[in-house]
């Protein structure tokens, strides 16, 4: 990090248990959701869409859903979102409430 550079907090978690994906053991995520852009919302949707059409799982509005919130979350952290899902509970509803937070505040 050079000497006037900062690091926001809130974008980089901690997990509060370590989550390993092939060879590699993640143990924190940086969160960037202000590089994500419309045409990446539209992607997440048509994959969250796509994914609601097989499990017949339909949110009224799909920022409050889970499902919808962790391709979001992935995506802002460059995750696979079958290894977001593999976090603790705790980890992953607190960084879907990010996401959410994010979307809508």
């Amino acid at each position: 990090m050079k000497e006037n550079e900062t690091v926001n907090e809130d974008i980089v978690f901690t997990l509060s248990k370590p989550v390993v994906s092939g060879d590699q053991t993640i143990t924190s995520v940086v969160l960037d959701f202000e590089s994500l852009t419309g045409d990446d919302l539209l992607a997440i949707e048509r994959q969250y869409n796509a994914l609601s059409a097989r499990t017949r799982d339909v949110a009224p509005v799909k920022e409050t859903s889970k499902q919808f919130l962790s391709f979001v979350v992935a995506k802002a952290a460059g995750l696979q979102v079958e290894d977001l899902q593999r976090f603790s509970a705790k980890d992953f509803a607190k960084l879907t409430l990010r996401a959410q937070n994010f979307l809508l505040g």
